[in-house]
């Protein structure tokens, strides 16, 4: 009977369907709260140095960052902004580069551990770097995914043709 080949059929691309559906919400959650810490991250320390405006200067102006106030100006637009954007999912890939790049500078400058002598400092500078390195990390991960929204979600994989040997 040929209908129950195609009954079983559609059966299975139900099922698919409904996989390849619940695949799209698992990664738009996952997608969601990797967004939300990383802009939370940028947005926390952009509000710190407006609060902190008088210390962040100091602290830069002692690492020898060359046009202080407007690189602090530039860099708390970058952080509030690029971390409102990313909790947003606004622009995700193009602000995750902004902002590796920008962690990048920051930990050149801010962190630059191989100029201090051994000892606590140098470890503490030590750690913020490396952990800036994972920060670019995490953000190198967004800018490289594919939008959620672009996810072609209306028919499930097809299979590929066999080859013939």
């Amino acid at each position: 009977m040929p209908w129950t080949g195609l009954l079983h059929e559609q059966v299975n691309r139900t099922d698919c369907m409904e996989n390849v559906t619940n695949l799209t919400r698992a990664r738009w959650a996952v997608n969601l709260a990797g967004r939300g810490l990383l802009g939370l991250y940028f947005i926390i320390p952009g509000i710190s140095k407006i609060t902190g405006w008088e210390a962040t200067l100091e602290y830069m102006t002692a690492h020898s960052v060359p046009f202080v106030v407007p690189l602090l100006l530039v860099t708390i637009v970058l952080q509030i902004g690029g971390g409102l954007a990313l909790l947003v999912g606004y622009k995700t890939q193009l602000t995750a580069f902004v902002l590796a790049g920008l962690t990048l500078i920051i930990s050149i400058y801010m962190h630059n551990f191989w100029n201090m002598e051994e000892g606590l400092q140098r470890a503490h500078e030590t750690q913020n770097f490396v952990k800036n390195l994972a920060i670019m990390a995490g953000l190198f991960c967004v800018a490289g995914q594919t939008p959620v929204s672009k996810i072609h979600q209306t028919h499930p994989p097809k299979k590929s043709p066999a080859t013939p040997g």
